[in-house]
């Protein structure tokens, strides 16, 4: 008890000690908000890209000019008449 009441905080302790706890309580909030949003965003399968369909392809080849509407329509035709393509 022999310190009891000679280290008295001043008001800058007390000023210090507020900013410390509201930096404190805001930095845990924030991380707990950023791990809310990491957990609740749908994964991305990032190792596969999207392929274009057959006819996307054929309409992309379509629209450079390298093969005409005729070939087009044809092969179109074709495509659609065998189905569904499975991969192996």
């Amino acid at each position: 008890m022999m310190f009891w009441y000679d280290h008295d905080v001043s008001g800058w302790g007390w000023f210090a000690m507020s900013a410390s706890m509201i930096l404190f309580w805001a930095l845990i909030i924030t991380a707990a908000v950023l791990l809310f949003r990491a957990l609740g965003r749908p994964h991305e399968d990032t190792h596969s890209p999207a392929h274009p369909s057959p006819e996307q392809l054929l309409a992309e080849r379509f629209a450079r000019g390298e093969i005409n509407e005729e070939e087009y329509q044809r092969r179109l035709t074709a495509l659609r008449s065998s189905g569904p393509l499975t991969k192996h």
